[in-house]
């Protein structure tokens, strides 16, 4: 792991990693990637280049990618690292015990986190995607940076150089107590990424779609045999009410 990545790893364990969202902000929606697998698999290649480098995803295997549509050669060619075999658990190189020992905790496992954050306010999608597109630069903090759904965050912005630098835009409302108080209505850019705005919209969406779909892989075919049952179902309901007629007919 380079002095890059292990940084990054720092940053991301430092207090106040966990994701909440602010109350009153609104989450923007994701889009669906559940029927687009190339977006899946773009996503999946996100995931291991940004996230596996300190998080976990132990319930997954790099061999279940094929469910995506990915080949073993192409996982082997693009997804795995030169230690891991086709069949591993995605997991970091990262020794928990030297993680422990380092930062005073373990990185949190991601493997399920889409369905994790699902609340009132919105899926776990929506929230991951508003999260990874709502980094700030802010100064004040010791990374140099803060999100719009975690109020002071301590994780770095790890993919700033695919949407750049943008700054928060603050007006000052009326809170509850009758003081005004500083509120985050827009970002502005500061300086451009590699990508465009819709470009990395995009590739949030992947990624937060691939995520999604690790939550949960079976989930496209429960909803489809959920169609079939509900189909069959509805078929005995109408014999049985077919039958049931016809036999008080006979009574009468």
């Amino acid at each position: 792991m380079n002095l890059h990545k292990k940084l990054l790893c720092i940053l991301a364990l430092l207090p106040g990693l966990a994701l909440a969202a602010d109350e009153g902000y609104l989450l923007d929606k994701a889009p669906d990637r559940s029927h687009n697998m190339a977006a899946m698999q773009n996503g999946a290649k996100l995931f291991v280049n940004y996230c596996l480098n300190c998080h976990n995803a132990s319930s997954m295997r790099y061999n279940r990618l094929r469910d995506l549509g990915l080949s073993e050669d192409q996982i082997k060619g693009n997804l795995l690292f030169t230690s891991d075999k086709v069949g591993d658990m995605m997991v970091t190189a990262m020794n928990p015990k030297d993680a422990k020992a380092w930062f005073g905790t373990v990185p949190p496992d991601l493997s399920v986190i889409a369905r994790a954050k699902s609340s009132e306010a919105g899926s776990g999608a929506d929230y991951l995607y508003t999260y990874l597109r709502t980094f700030y630069k802010d100064d004040t903090r010791p990374t140099g940076w803060n999100n719009a759904i975690l109020k002071n965050a301590a994780m770095p912005h790890v993919l700033w150089q695919l949407q750049g630098v943008q700054a928060a835009k603050m007006a000052d409302e009326m809170g509850e107590d009758g003081k005004l108080v500083s509120k985050l209505v827009g970002f502005e850019q500061v300086t451009p990424g590699t990508m465009t705005k819709l470009e990395f919209d995009t590739t949030v969406a992947d990624l937060v779609g691939y995520m999604e779909w690790m939550a949960e892989p079976t989930a496209q075919a429960r909803k489809q045999l959920g169609v079939w049952v509900l189909l069959v179902l509805t078929l005995f309901a109408f014999l049985a009410w077919r039958l049931n007629a016809s036999f008080w007919k006979e009574v009468k």
